[in-house]
């Protein structure tokens, strides 16, 4: 017997919009779920179920012919994104107590489309790391196996997703931070080409690094929610790619992308260090799959090398010194602490050389690979990493390189701005979750999606379960209490 946290986002929509389900029922099944397993996989800095059910019963409302694809899903924000009205720590004890006057974009952009928000997703202090296990809130597991980090800093919206809490979610990728936890736990990733998704309405821009993007099971269902997402807003520091007449959920559904020429690689770019077997099989897999439909698959170079890594390592630094209240700053963990002491020290001088040599390498990285359509490489140099692994020296230094080591890929495409999305395409001997890195050219985004897509097709989908999954079906209750089911 299916559940509602069974259906993909898309047929949860489509469930209450044939009158199967109403927004309000599947909220409540869902805030059952969040009560019963939100603490053991660390998703929710804070649930909002008063205003999810609010804004439920609106959704409910609404007019059938008036609705969109996503109308009436549960779904979660990142405690990184501004929701006015609602605490948001920025995982942070620093901030342990602040509440936002005003709504991102973003989030604007996901009530008008009718989605209702459960609450805020553990993420990483400040977004400085790429695992989520701060003071805040318990850290973030991996649902497949709970001594293993669900990763950073979108850690909280991957281990809700992946433990069927949500069937989609918001999260920012400033340097892997939704491609890392969707590799861990087995999810979609997608982060969008620099300038597709607004940052605002207020943020410096951290130098086009950052994004929102979309974390789901599935292609289409990320398809979805980046439509909701990608409204373009005037005063954006970037502009925004044209997005296609379908919209990226049509060319999702087409998966038509035609044939490309697509580059491997498995060397890491911004360290040293030896790729685990599992990783590479799961790019042999994507590569063979590829081929199989019609795509060109050939060995390149990677973009970028290990020696541009200080240069990346001074970018970090200096994002690090997002405003703190300075009676606060000791309340900050030692990795936030180092980082932002070592970017103070950054003259502004140094910064604008890294930028402009920075840019210099990103041009000389393209034209290496500028005879293809898209990259394929690993999403990670290892499968999965315990929780604690990252801290485990007390040393912020070795924690940081840590970092680097476990994920020498993702960033160089925040630098570079183009889109790149993780696919759950592989596993490991045991059975754990492996992500590949698919990435394309700066403004493709449709692409891109068409080929994700194509690609989980000839995977014979791979919207597959961790047991936690059924742990609260025995109850089978909502958040009243009351049971539904559908064969």
């Amino acid at each position: 017997m299916a559940e509602p946290h069974d259906l993909t986002a898309l047929e949860q929509a489509a469930a209450i919009a044939r009158g199967e389900l109403t927004s309000v029922e599947l909220v409540e099944h869902c805030l059952g779920r969040v009560a019963a397993l939100g603490d053991t996989v660390g998703a929710f800095v804070t649930v909002t179920p008063d205003l999810a059910r609010q804004a439920a019963r609106a959704a409910d409302a609404v007019p059938v012919e008036a609705r969109g694809p996503l109308h009436g899903v549960p779904t979660a924000i990142k405690d990184l994104t501004l929701t006015a009205g609602v605490r948001t720590t920025f995982g942070s004890a620093a901030f342990l107590d602040f509440v936002p006057p005003v709504d991102a974009d973003v989030v604007r952009f996901i009530k008008a489309a009718g989605l209702v928000s459960l609450g805020k997703t553990t993420t990483s202090e400040l977004g400085c790391s790429l695992y989520s296990e701060g003071r805040v809130a318990p850290p973030a597991r991996n649902p497949w196996q709970l001594a293993y980090t669900a990763g950073g800093s979108s850690g909280g919206a991957a281990a809700a997703v992946a433990a069927g809490l949500v069937p989609v979610a918001q999260g920012s990728d400033g340097g892997g931070s939704l491609r890392i936890p969707a590799s861990l736990c087995g999810l979609v990733g997608y982060k969008p080409s620099r300038g597709l998704v607004s940052g605002g309405p207020v943020g410096s821009g951290a130098f086009g690094l950052p994004t929102g993007g979309p974390l789901g099971r599935t292609v289409t269902d990320v398809a979805a929610l980046l439509d909701v997402m990608a409204v373009p807003v005037p005063g954006e520091p970037y502009l925004s790619p044209t997005a296609p007449p379908e919209g990226y959920l049509g060319v999702a559904r087409r998966a038509e992308p035609g044939p490309l020429r697509i580059g491997r690689f498995t060397t890491p770019m911004l360290a040293d260090e030896p790729v685990h077997p599992d990783c590479v099989a799961a790019v042999d897999t994507a590569a063979a799959l590829l081929a199989a439909a019609g795509h060109e698959v050939v060995e390149v170079p990677p973009p970028l090398t290990p020696a541009v890594w200080p240069l990346f390592e001074i970018l970090w630094y200096v994002l690090a010194l997002a405003p703190v209240p300075p009676q606060r700053e000791a309340e900050l963990l030692p990795l936030t602490r180092l980082m932002r002491a070592r970017g103070a020290e950054i003259s502004a001088g140094t910064l604008a050389a890294t930028l402009g040599e920075l840019q210099a390498q990103v041009r000389l990285g393209t034209r290496r690979t500028a005879g293809v359509d898209l990259l394929l490489c690993p999403t990670l140099a290892a499968p999965q990493a315990p929780v604690g692994w990252f801290t485990a020296d007390g040393d912020p230094a070795a924690d940081f390189d840590r970092q680097r080591r476990f994920s020498p890929y993702c960033a160089v495409f925040n630098v570079t701005g183009d889109p790149s999305v993780s696919l759950p395409v592989g596993n490991t001997t045991d059975g754990l979750p492996v992500g590949v890195l698919l990435t394309g050219r700066y403004g493709d985004d449709a692409r891109l999606i068409a080929t994700a897509a194509q690609l989980e097709n000839f995977s014979d989908g791979w919207d597959r379960h961790p047991a936690i999954w059924r742990a609260a079906d025995s109850a089978n209750v909502n958040g009243d209490g009351v049971g539904w089911s559908a064969s």
